[in-house]
């Protein structure tokens, strides 16, 4: 699919576009003459052992190699020293522009040094770089509204809200456990914020009750998002809570329901009984996990547009022009307010993933057969 036709359905989920006054420093690589016929954009992605990756960095990849720009695209496999090693190899190997989702946003900060020294301009991918000056731009979804969706689809599963999002006047209580993300992620926080914007009242008034009592982000949060650290944890909470029986379980991403639905099914839950749970992402895995009825729901966010958009904020930095964003006040990384550009992201359950999913081209008709 063609950048531009991807960013028309961009620009039409959005309500609003700014334009952009500045960035930081002029660290634009293009010299204003449209020749950037064979620039080389380095583009670092976190790691291979999620399927989300693999297809972010194909589809930047392949949006960068239609505009005809060479692309260094490497891997990190969750390892911080290997991405500095080889956002470090682009750096000097010639490469006029960064894509960069981090591992740890806040380990980035000397090789940026390095990047702007050279007038290298640098967009942050879908996690945000933390502590550094020398980040131009940031592409993301609404990482609040996901965490929002997350809980309400959680809410929706237990009853509390029908189909319209109405009160249906369920009292529970609901027996709920929470989970977090990584907390070197900055959207870790963004995802769970809003997921208690919803979920709050509810604990407040009784109608949900934590049986371990863990609360607090800090208590929830599952460094490096590893689905193992997830069925761990799970496993350490059906011991704390012994008979309890959940009803739902709030978590962030996929690769971790995965983990929290192998531990409920290895403590006594059968497919029919599981707790209603949440995921992220719409991996293949999970999509075929909620089609079975196990994992209740996840959040799609279409990462062909999101490549798409960090493709075409690369394509405008080199060519001397200002990237189109949304978003101008949300992305404090701790050094300046990052200029962002905003997608959207969709609730799906078994009732709506053809539609969502395979109708939009994300996935193929027979994939889940």
């Amino acid at each position: 699919m063609k950048t531009n036709k991807l960013l028309t359905g961009v620009a039409a989920a959005s309500a609003l576009v700014l334009t952009l006054a500045g960035c930081s420093g002029d660290r634009t690589g293009g010299g204003g003459d449209g020749d950037t016929e064979g620039a080389i954009v380095g583009v670092s992605m976190p790691t291979q052992t999620s399927e989300r990756w693999i297809a972010d960095g194909d589809n930047v990849e392949a949006e960068l190699e239609e505009l005809g720009y060479q692309v260094d695209l490497q891997y990190a496999n969750d390892d911080i020293p290997t991405q500095l090693s080889q956002i470090e190899n682009m750096i000097s190997g010639g490469a006029e522009a960064l894509i960069i989702a981090a591992i740890d946003g806040t380990a980035l900060t000397e090789v940026l040094e390095q990047a702007a020294a050279q007038e290298i301009p640098v967009i942050s991918y879908d996690r945000l770089i933390l502590g550094s000056e020398n980040v131009d731009y940031y592409t993301t979804f609404d990482n609040f509204e996901v965490g929002v969706q997350q809980a309400t689809s959680l809410v929706t599963g237990l009853g509390l809200l029908d189909e319209n999002g109405e009160e249906t006047g369920e009292t529970g209580p609901f027996n709920v456990e929470l989970f977090a993300g990584s907390p070197d992620d900055n959207n870790a926080t963004f995802f769970w914020d809003g997921a208690m914007s919803v979920l709050e009242p509810y604990m407040e008034s009784g109608v949900i009750t934590v049986p371990s009592g863990q609360t607090e982000f800090e208590q929830a949060a599952i460094l490096r998002w590893e689905a193992s650290r997830a069925q761990a944890r799970m496993d350490d909470l059906l011991t704390i809570i012994g008979g309890t029986k959940l009803d739902g379980v709030l978590s962030p991403y996929d690769g971790l329901s995965i983990g929290i639905i192998s531990a409920l099914t290895a403590g006594g839950y059968s497919a029919s009984d599981l707790p209603i749970v949440t995921g992220q992402d719409a991996e293949e895995g999970s999509i075929k996990s909620i089609i079975a009825g196990e994992q209740y729901s996840t959040i799609f966010k279409d990462t062909r547009l999101l490549g798409a958009q960090a493709v075409e904020m690369v394509d405008a930095v080199l060519n001397d022009e200002e990237p189109e964003v949304n978003d101008t006040e949300t992305y404090d990384n701790g050094e300046r307010v990052v200029p962002s550009y905003l997608l959207e992201s969709q609730i799906v359950t078994a009732d709506n993933y053809v539609e969502v999913l395979i109708d939009s081209g994300y996935y193929d008709e027979g994939t889940f057969e």
